[in-house]
């Protein structure tokens, strides 16, 4: 298999998500004086929840961006807000939010060592202004040819469409691309469906114990990728997952 490009998931992926929203809720949740929950931990295990609920929901096209997650600030809440003010604490949380981006250590060293062997593209079930928004700001944002997502394109992974757009928008066939992700279904399973090489990256988070999906391969760490695309680089190496 001659892979020529790789595309990649940001959530969790290059981008530290669960650090940034665990550290930029615990800073908004002490400035808000929010007292419904027993403990931050609580609070901050909620918001994770409802998150994970709401983001399930505008995948499943039952609501739009805007509305599902005004209804995941409402559900935290606990009661009715308008939607001027379940918007202006959102905002207020991004502040935070925004000020403990970072991506993962192993994101740029891998991405200089592929440069010259691999053309580089980004899918997303988030939407676009969001994911520009963020890859500027994390200085990767010229990485990549160019960045799909499911708002955009109407349809989410792990739809084999999805998977397939982002084929087309480099004009290669599934066999000749990798994708990188970081959850085993969405990301591993369903690119390893659409006939992509599957890589999914494990790094110990919420599915560290999901029993693995047929199809996709387990790494721990981007710098084992070089190794499983055949790079001709020195950089990686072979997989502890198999």
């Amino acid at each position: 298999m001659n892979i020529k490009a790789v595309v990649w998931d940001v959530d969790d992926t290059l981008f530290d998500y669960t650090t940034a929203d665990r550290t930029g809720m615990r800073a908004h949740l002490a400035a808000e004086e929010l007292r419904r929950y027993g403990s931050v931990e609580e609070a901050l295990d909620r918001w994770r929840e409802l998150t994970s609920l709401h983001w399930r929901r505008y995948a499943a096209g039952e609501g739009d961006w805007e509305a599902t997650r005004r209804d995941r600030v409402r559900d935290f809440h606990g009661r009715p807000l308008t939607d001027a003010e379940a918007d202006a604490w959102f905002e207020r949380y991004i502040v935070h939010y925004e000020r403990a981006w970072a991506l993962f250590p192993d994101v740029l060293p891998v991405l200089d060592a592929l440069a010259s062997t691999h053309r580089h593209a980004v899918l997303s079930n988030s939407s676009l202004p969001v994911q520009e928004r963020k890859l500027r700001a994390l200085g990767v944002w010229d990485r990549f040819e160019t960045v799909l997502c499911a708002e955009q394109l109407g349809v989410h992974k792990p739809a084999a469409e999805a998977f397939h757009a982002a084929c087309e928008s480099l004009d290669l066939p599934p066999g000749e691309v990798a994708y990188v992700g970081d959850h085993p279904e969405i990301d591993g399973q369903g690119a390893a469906e659409a006939g992509l090489l599957s890589v999914w990256i494990d790094r110990g988070g919420l599915y560290a114990t999901v029993d693995p999906p047929v199809g996709p391969h387990r790494i721990a760490t981007l710098a084992e990728l070089p190794a499983i695309l055949g790079s001709d680089t020195r950089f990686g190496a072979p997989s502890t997952f198999g």
